[in-house]
């Protein structure tokens, strides 16, 4: 390795954050798709964290840290009467939206959830929206919200395409931290530098640990970290906007920069791979690609890569219901990655476990001819141990095929396929299951769906005076583009 202690020359900010930078201060939108799949995504998302309210253990992390706080022009989270400084309001919407693991995914090289940036754009787009009303001045709108969001979308989605940071050991909320820097840094009004100063302090902070993911230490942290990592951007812009200056060379940098330190993977001989290799990959443009070909999770709220075996699940359960004590095994064929993150097998200790545990999101439906947030408590899982029984039969292969055109831009297929074998000697059909129902390829099947799924989220929390009130808001798209931000989260407030 290259001895530069004697160097002490400031470089230019790296190519990747003036490339961020420049995408978030300059792009303009002109995709109707983008715009249009972002109003439905805005919808969902709030939906997810509406529901998660119900959950106790998410619910106790909720709230002013210290009791009876008053915020000026505080910022609201969507479902309690909160009124919070902009970055635990952003903490705790992002904590909601992610808790049951139901709001759109991202699936590639990374995989991730690209509306956990919503808690940060929020918190900071109602803040500011309240503090310019009192200042005689006009308030941001939606449209701006809606930008925000494809914006943070096209950021952690395009960073995740090539660049897979879990076969590292780092966690993807590391990207949800630097989309949601860098558009609420612009909802702060940054400049340039301030922009690159918040994004390079994003890095900085970004060697997150997914230990908490993978058994046998999987745990509820998995249900917060998004929202720690939105609310932790939130932080930074406002540092960033308070003249911090900035690390210009935080990836790059030999021996401590952010490629050396945390993306290089090491061989047996424990050497660092080649300098050209510790580098991120932008297979394409900033645009609005991300926000267009969005994973939606309209009917379980189950980690995605099993998304399709639980519909195959369901198309089974009726030929399997009454046959459950005479199946001898179930084989599951699938992709790569859900192998590699969600196949698991033993004991499942908590309800993190279980809804990322490929088995049991087969064997829930296949039983019971559904699959709920409810069916990974603690109770349900004890009730009925018939669960674990079935898992212990299942088997998991490999399609290459299938672990192929998961990765293929233009498929970006999530494929599963589950064949039930009795001890009689017969067997099902094996039924595949190769685009999920939220996918683009099925989005406007998927649409009337989504609808009915914010509407059920919807009256876990309001009366339905309320809930069509709040309905009319998402009814006329142009009227919500327009519509002032502390205005449209006046209609979430309990």
């Amino acid at each position: 390795m290259t001895d530069n202690s004697d160097q002490n020359e400031r470089p230019d900010f790296d190519e990747v954050l003036q490339t961020i930078a420049d995408y978030v201060l300059d792009f303009t939108i002109e995709s109707a798709e983008a715009w249009r799949t972002a109003r439905y995504c805005l919808m969902d998302t709030i939906g997810c964290g509406l529901l998660a309210l119900r959950f106790p253990e998410c619910s106790k992390h909720l709230g002013p840290l210290v009791e009876g706080t008053m915020v000026p022009h505080g910022s609201r989270v969507p479902g309690t009467s909160f009124r919070l400084d902009p970055v635990k309001a952003a903490w705790d919407i992002g904590c909601a939206v992610r808790w049951l693991d139901y709001n759109d995914t991202w699936l590639a090289a990374e995989w991730g959830h690209p509306s956990d940036n919503l808690g940060g754009i929020l918190a900071v787009a109602d803040h500011l929206s309240q503090k310019r009303v009192s200042n005689g001045q006009m308030p941001l709108t939606m449209h701006t919200v809606l930008e925000s969001m494809i914006m943070a979308h096209e950021i952690q989605g395009i960073l995740a395409l090539e660049n897979s940071f879990n076969r590292v050991g780092l966690d993807h909320v590391v990207l949800v931290k630097v989309a949601s820097t860098a558009v609420t840094a612009k909802l702060m009004g940054a400049n340039r530098d301030q922009l690159l100063s918040a994004l390079s302090h994003a890095w900085v902070d970004g060697q997150s640990l997914r230990t908490y993911r993978h058994a046998p230490n999987a745990g509820s942290r998995k249900s917060w970290a998004a929202g720690d990592a939105t609310s932790r951007a939130v932080r930074l812009a406002d540092i960033a906007m308070r003249g911090e200056m900035g690390i210009p060379g935080v990836l790059t940098a030999p021996q401590w920069g952010f490629y050396d330190v945390s993306f290089s993977k090491t061989n047996k001989d424990q050497k660092l791979k080649p300098e050209g290799e510790r580098r991120f990959s932008l297979p394409r443009e900033f645009g609005s690609y991300v926000m267009e070909n969005v994973l939606f999770k309209v009917s379980f709220p189950a980690e995605f890569h099993a998304q399709t075996a639980v519909e195959a699940a369901v198309t089974l359960h009726p030929e399997v219901r009454n046959r459950i004590e005479e199946i001898d095994r179930v084989v599951i064929t699938t992709h790569e990655s859900a192998i590699r993150i969600i196949s698991k097998q033993g004991a499942l200790a908590n309800p993190a476990d279980r809804d990322h545990c490929l088995q049991y999101m087969v064997a829930v439906p296949l039983i019971f001819g559904g699959l709920t947030a409810d069916h990974y408590e603690d109770s349900f899982h004890e009730a009925n141990p018939t669960i674990d029984e079935v898992r212990a039969k299942m088997e998991v292969v490999e399609d290459p095929r299938y672990s192929s055109e998961y990765l293929e831009p233009e498929k970006r297929s999530i494929a599963n396929a589950i064949q039930v074998f009795f001890k009689d000697g017969s067997s099902t059909e094996k039924v595949a299951v190769e685009y999920p129902i939220g996918h683009r390829r099925r989005r406007e099947e998927s649409i009337p769906l989504l609808e009915d799924k914010f509407l059920m989220n919807l009256r876990t929390r309001f009366p339905l005076q309320k809930t069509r009130t709040i309905l009319d808001c998402f009814a006329d798209h142009a009227a919500l583009d327009d519509m002032p931000v502390h205005l449209f989260l006046d209609q979430f407030v309990i």
